[in-house]
């Protein structure tokens, strides 16, 4: 059987960063639980609602981001762009988790990194319709 394989070399390489970063967060998490010695929820908690914050934020919005930078990618969309939406959407995330992490919360990192990670969403959004209705 012959093996299909795709040109997509830039949306794997932030999946692997973003992934890495999703860990961290994931680790924080669970020591902050211990901490707070909280299994369920967050106790009223102030660190350990900062870490679930952080950490639920970041799964809402990089699969989605991601998978429309894969679709891009796989429509031969220049490396630039995927680059681009890549960074934007890397550096927003850790933009806001730092933000969203600090006490008191920065929220110029937090506003920073939501305008980044919606400039990923968006754009690709826009660009992936473009690429079909074209």
């Amino acid at each position: 059987m012959e093996k299909i394989t795709m040109h997509v070399t830039v949306t794997p390489i932030f999946a692997a960063l973003l992934g890495l970063i999703f860990v961290f967060l994931s680790i924080r998490t669970v020591n902050a639980r211990r901490k707070a010695q909280v299994s369920l929820g967050d106790g009223g908690d102030e660190p350990l609602q900062k870490a679930i914050r952080a950490h639920a934020n970041f799964i809402e919005y990089v699969p989605i981001t991601l998978l429309m930078m894969l679709f891009l990618e796989m429509r031969a969309v220049s490396i630039y762009v995927i680059i681009v939406l890549g960074v934007l959407l890397f550096v927003g995330r850790c933009l806001h988790a730092v933000g969203v992490s600090r006490t008191p919360p920065n929220f110029q990192f937090r506003k920073i990194g939501m305008v980044f990670t919606f400039l990923a969403l968006l754009i690709a959004s826009l660009w992936l319709l473009y690429t079909y209705l074209i």
